[in-house]
C-alpha cells in the first residue's frame, strides 16, 4: 500500500509567524494578525496538513484609540499559543505598546480582554513556559529595532504563574551578536525536554535566514545553539519561525512560514525527531521537504480555510477581517443573501491604502480567479464600491456614480509611492448599476481586472503585480466609500465571492 503523502506548503496563504499547540486529539494554530479586526485567526486541523478557519481570539485591536484607522504593518505580531490548566493561552507583542495576553477554557472561547502583561517599545514575539516540574513560570521575548534600538537578541524574565506580570526587569538569555554569523534573532519559542530548556528560534532574517535551536540547563542559560533548518539546495527560501508539536503517538512536527512576496508567509510543515546527540533534526537532514508522507494520524477529508462567501442575512463569514477596528453600521444585517456595505464617507477615498472600512482576506497563494456580483445602491455622485488587491501598491474595480446619475465601470490603482490613485482603464456605463467583477491571479501575483456588465466579460487595462506591506502579504478586499460631506451616502451590496483555481 502507497503511503499517503502531503506537499508544501499545508497553509498556502499569509498564516503569518504561526504557533501550534495540541490539546488531546486536536491541533489548534494561530498567527499574525497585525492591524486587522479581528484578529488573532484560530485554526483546528486533526492531522496537521488539512486546516479550517474555526474562529479569532481578538475581537477589537486595544487600546482602541490607536486602530481607528489602518496601521498595516503594526498591531499584534508573532503570538505564542499554550495550553496550560485547562485554559488556553495567547501571548503576542504589539512592537508599539508591549506584551498583550489573552486566555479561554476553550479554543471557541471566550476570550478574555488583552491584558498588557509588560509595557514598552520594542518588546516583540513573547513565549511563555510553565514548568510543571518546579511550578515556575517563564517567559522569553525578542526586540525590534526600530522601535528599541535592540535586535539580535532574546530576553528572558520569570513570570507570575497566572500570567499576568512579569516578576522581573529580564536578563538576555542569549546574544546573537556573540554568536559569529548570526543577525536579527528573533521569534523564540521556549519549549521544555529531556531535562533541558529550549528555544527554537530563527535568525537571518525572514527572506533568507535559517532556524535555530538552542539549549540550556536553565533558563537563563548559558545555552549553546545549532541551526537546524535552512534552503540549502531548496526551494525554500528561508525556512523561518514556527512551532514544535508532538503528535499522540510519539511523532514530532515543526510548524514555519516561507516568506513569498506578494503572497505573504506560507506555511510549511516539517517532519522532525531527536538525534542521538540530543538535538532536533528538521526536515530532511535540516532540509525543508516538499513532499513527506502524513502524519501518523487517523485520515481526515481534504479541509482548507474558507474563501467563498454568499454572506447569508448579511453576514461575514470568518476569513474576512476590517482593515482597522470597525464601526457600527459599516455592515448590515438583512433577510437575504449578500454584503451590504455602507459607503463610508470619507476625505481620503482616493486612497484605500487609507481607509478601515475595506474588508479583506488572504491572498491565494495559487493562480486564482476571484470573482463577486456588485450592485451600486447609492445615488450620490462620488459614491463608488469594488474588489482590491491591496497592499503598498493597490489596483480594484468597480462601480462608480456619476454626477449624470450613472453607474460606471471604473478601474484605478495606486503605484507604492503614489498620494493618490488613477485610472488604469477607460470608464464604461453599467445600465443597471450592476456588474460582475473578476480578478485573474497568475503567476508572481500578477493580476488581470475584468468586468461584466451583461454582455460577456472584458478585460481592463495592463496587469497589475500585487505588492506587500512590509511585514503583510497583498488582502483581497471588499469596499464601499463616498467623498467627505454630510448624511447617508447609501450603499452596495456584493453577493457570490468565490475564488476558483486557475
Amino acid at each position: 500500500m502507497t503511503a499517503r503523502t502531503y506537499t508544501n506548503p499545508v497553509l498556502n496563504a499569509d498564516w503569518s509567524d504561526p504557533d501550534v499547540v495540541r490539546v488531546g486529539d486536536d491541533f489548534y494554530l494561530t498567527a499574525s494578525s497585525f492591524g486587522r479586526a479581528p484578529g488573532l485567526p484560530l485554526l483546528h486541523s486533526r492531522d496537521l496538513v488539512d486546516w479550517t478557519l474555526v474562529g479569532h481570539a481578538l475581537e477589537r485591536l486595544e487600546p482602541a484609540r490607536e486602530f481607528t484607522g489602518p496601521r498595516h504593518d503594526c498591531g499584534v505580531w508573532a503570538p505564542s499559543l499554550r495550553h496550560h490548566h485547562d485554559r488556553f493561552w495567547i501571548f503576542w507583542g504589539d512592537p508599539d505598546q508591549g506584551i498583550f495576553q489573552v486566555n479561554a477554557p476553550e479554543i471557541r472561547g471566550p476570550w478574555t480582554r488583552p491584558h498588557l502583561v509588560k509595557a514598552g517599545k520594542g518588546l516583540i514575539d513573547p513565549c511563555p513556559l510553565w514548568d510543571d516540574d518546579t511550578g515556575e513560570a517563564y517567559l522569553v521575548h525578542a526586540w525590534a529595532k526600530s522601535r528599541s534600538g535592540v535586535k539580535n537578541r532574546l530576553t528572558g524574565h520569570r513570570m507570575r504563574p497566572d500570567g499576568t506580570e512579569l516578576l522581573d526587569d529580564g536578563k538576555v538569555i542569549v546574544d546573537g551578536d556573540r554568536i559569529p554569523g548570526w543577525f536579527t534573532l528573533e521569534g523564540p519559542k521556549l519549549y521544555r525536554h529531556d531535562g533541558w530548556f529550549w528555544i527554537l528560534a530563527p535568525a537571518g532574517g525572514v527572506e533568507t535566514g535559517w532556524q535555530g535551536a538552542f539549549r540550556s540547563r536553565g533558563f537563563f542559560g548559558p545555552y549553546e545553539e545549532r541551526i537546524v533548518l535552512e534552503q540549502k539546495d531548496t526551494d525554500v527560501n528561508g525556512p523561518h519561525q514556527g512551532g514544535w508539536v508532538r503528535t499522540p503517538s510519539g511523532e514530532d512536527w515543526f510548524l514555519h512560514f516561507q516568506q513569498r512576496g506578494a503572497y505573504g508567509r506560507v506555511v510549511h510543515l516539517q517532519p522532525m525527531r531527536w538525534g542521538t546527540d540530543g538535538w532536533p533534526v528538521l526536515g530532511a537532514d535540516g532540509a525543508p521537504v516538499a513532499v513527506h508522507p502524513m502524519p501518523d494520524l487517523p485520515p481526515q477529508p481534504p479541509a482548507a480555510p474558507a474563501t467563498d462567501d454568499d454572506f447569508p442575512g448579511g453576514r461575514f463569514g470568518r476569513q474576512w477581517s476590517w482593515t482597522a477596528n470597525p464601526q457600527d453600521g459599516w455592515a448590515t444585517q438583512h433577510s437575504g443573501d449578500g454584503l451590504k456595505l455602507a459607503c463610508v464617507r470619507s476625505a481620503d477615498a482616493h486612497d484605500l491604502r487609507r481607509l478601515p472600512s475595506v474588508l479583506t482576506q488572504r491572498l491565494p497563494g495559487t493562480p486564482s480567479a476571484v470573482e463577486v456580483e456588485l450592485r451600486l445602491d447609492s445615488r450620490e455622485p462620488g459614491a463608488r464600491a469594488g474588489l482590491t488587491v491591496l497592499g503598498d501598491a493597490f489596483g480594484w474595480i468597480g462601480l462608480q456614480r456619476g454626477t449624470d446619475g450613472a453607474a460606471h465601470v471604473v478601474h484605478r490603482f495606486a503605484e507604492a509611492v503614489a498620494e493618490r490613485e488613477r485610472d488604469a482603464g477607460h470608464a464604461t456605463l453599467a445600465p443597471e448599476g450592476r456588474v460582475r467583477l473578476r480578478i485573474e491571479i497568475g503567476a508572481g501575483a500578477r493580476c488581470r481586472f475584468l468586468y461584466d456588465v451583461g454582455d460577456g466579460p472584458r478585460a481592463s487595462g495592463p496587469v497589475f503585480a500585487a505588492t506587500p506591506w512590509r511585514w503583510v502579504g497583498a488582502l483581497l478586499g471588499l469596499f464601499a466609500l463616498a467623498p467627505a460631506g454630510q448624511g447617508h451616502a447609501g450603499a452596495a451590496t456584493f453577493t457570490q465571492f468565490r475564488i476558483s483555481a486557475l
